[in-house]
């Protein structure tokens, strides 16, 4: 049984934004069956110019300001921080969740999360919804939606929506220090490794569509090859 839950959110200059994420994850921790005192939101402020650390801190968020070093490592010192923080809990008993700074997670987010765990699943690969297309040309929604259709048992991967049993994250060596595609790494790993990974159609989050995105190729980068038909 899990008995403690943590999510990492990396964050490069995410002044904007990071409020409203974290709000969301707070919402989704409050709402899973564990006590408030083992439930843990980490940003990580990666390398920021801007008041994301600040702002992070007044949603009572733990910190962890880092020099720049990219989304796969931020990831991986917030997980590595998160675990600290959950001293005392076996691996096998600890949840380690992650999303971006621009994104909005569901209110039951961790609950589903938490549910698929007991069911003697070690990872959850959610799905991405786009919040807004205006920063988009009209018509790449629909691209976007005939050329990654969404069904039970998919196989898209976001850092912005996916859940690990620690142990299972530890047996796979982590998120590797990449500047983008760390989650992919991940996973494919915990595949690897035997690990059962649930890949559901109904759990989304919602993320941004922005142009100007962090990791060089991440979900933004994706979309700006969409939109130019070169995938």
């Amino acid at each position: 049984m899990i008995r403690a839950a943590a999510v990492v959110v990396p964050a490069h200059d995410e002044g904007a934004s990071v409020a409203a994420c974290v709000a969301a994850v707070h919402r989704s921790l409050a709402l899973a069956p564990l006590p408030p005192h083992r439930c843990h939101v980490v940003v990580v402020a990666d390398g920021c110019h801007d008041t994301t650390a600040a702002a992070a801190r007044l949603m009572d968020a733990h910190v962890l300001d880092v020099p720049r070093v990219g989304v796969g490592t931020a990831r991986a010192e917030g997980v590595q921080y998160a675990m600290e923080l959950c001293t005392g809990v076996r691996p096998g008993a600890l949840w380690l969740a992650s999303t971006d700074a621009d994104t909005l997670v569901p209110p039951w987010w961790i609950s589903s999360q938490l549910r698929y765990a007991e069911e003697g699943h070690d990872a959850v690969a959610g799905t991405v919804e786009v919040g807004d297309w205006s920063l988009r040309p009209e018509g790449l929604a629909a691209h976007f939606a005939r050329r990654f259709p969404v069904t039970d048992g998919h196989a898209h991967v976001h850092g912005a929506n996916l859940g690990v049993r620690a142990s299972a994250y530890i047996d796979a060596g982590g998120f590797p220090g990449l500047v983008s595609g760390e989650d992919r790494a991940l996973v494919e790993r915990l595949t690897v490794r035997g690990h059962a990974v649930r890949r559901p159609a109904d759990l989304p989050v919602l993320t941004s569509a922005r142009r100007a995105f962090r990791a060089p190729g991440g979900f933004g980068r994706l979309l700006d090859d969409l939109e130019q038909g070169s995938v």
